[in-house]
């Protein structure tokens, strides 16, 4: 197994990581990568800094002490949420891959990375509506769909409250012909 994962947006991702990967490498790995992308993409930075931050705040161990997701179930459950983004996502149907009841696994997702499972989806749609801007020239209305946004106006409305600032604006600024 890689030490990171390439991401849609050609940066690399610190996570997953092997389970014997030390916090050190860990963080080396995504401040490496936050660094790169600075110059690529600063808001794809600011999320690898971030994930940096919150490995520091959950702590190294959750999955050891019993209070996060063992590795093995959260590469399961992280994969097939960026295989389906496009789909509606269940807690329950997450829990039941990593053979968990939802309750159990809510609470061990947020201790493994920090974020809840609803507030990880959101932030990879927003990733995923990130990297369809950038690439294509589809227009927002289908590029909510097809990160599995209801409509155009719900992208705006996350992507605001996420990025900070409205999609119209962001892609002008660092899509195709920015």
């Amino acid at each position: 197994m890689t030490d990171a994962v390439t991401g849609q947006d050609g940066l690399r991702r610190g996570a997953p990581m092997p389970a014997g990967a030390t916090l050190a490498r860990r963080l080396a790995v995504l401040l490496d990568d936050a660094d790169r992308g600075l110059r690529a993409d600063r808001q794809a930075a600011e999320r690898l800094i971030a994930d940096a931050s919150r490995l520091l705040t959950a702590g190294e161990g959750a999955a050891a002490n019993g209070r996060g997701l063992a590795p093995w179930q959260l590469r399961r459950v992280t994969a097939h949420i960026a295989a389906s983004l496009e789909t509606k996502l269940y807690v329950a149907d997450l829990a039941a891959l990593a053979r968990l009841s939802p309750w159990h696994f809510s609470r061990a997702f947020k201790a493994s990375l920090g974020l809840s499972p609803h507030a990880y989806v959101l932030e990879r749609r927003i990733e995923r509506a990130q990297h369809l801007m950038r690439t294509t020239a589809d227009p927002l209305a289908q590029i909510a769909l097809a990160c599995g946004l209801a409509d155009q106006a719900h992208l705006s409305r996350l992507f605001q409250k996420v990025a900070g600032v409205a999609p119209g604006r962001w892609r002008r600024e660092y899509g195709m012909g920015g």
